[in-house]
């Protein structure tokens, strides 16, 4: 299965449910579907190493957490994250690992702050094919 992503009404906020065939390809398919919710990111050229640990109870709270520090790297860090070369994803943690642009604000259109995911409506569960998850972006 193809990962997917879709955007669903929530009152003051944005919902997200993500598709995928495997949990990390759900982890990766959640994080273009959080860029998408701020708008069009422009990735620069320069490459450098990105890396990624979460460890956690569940693999809600673990997808949460990964999730918000890819959004403090984008905030904060002016970084997008471009490519991945490893993603495992169980149960008590997340391990990834990839490349990552400097964001190049000038070629990108923001359309929304998203300031972080959050608890409400959290959840991943397995469905035909894969895993589904879904999370409420703060806007």
């Amino acid at each position: 299965m193809e990962g997917t992503f879709q955007f669903f009404d929530h009152t003051a906020d944005m919902g997200v449910r993500v598709r995928a065939g495997t949990m990390p390809e759900l982890f990766v398919t959640a994080v273009e579907g959080l860029y998408k919710a701020v708008g069009e990111i422009a990735a620069g050229r320069r490459l450098e190493p990105f890396a990624l640990e979460i460890t956690g109870d569940s693999s809600a709270v673990i997808l949460r957490d990964a999730l918000n520090e890819i959004l403090f790297f984008l905030e904060n860090r002016r970084r997008k994250v471009v490519g991945w070369s490893r993603v495992e994803f169980s149960p008590g943690g997340l391990e990834a690992h990839g490349s990552a642009a400097i964001v190049d604000d000038a070629k990108s259109m923001y359309d929304r702050e998203v300031k972080a995911v959050t608890y409400h409506e959290l959840g991943v569960r397995p469905v035909d094919g894969g895993f589904e998850a879904t999370f409420i972006l703060d806007i």
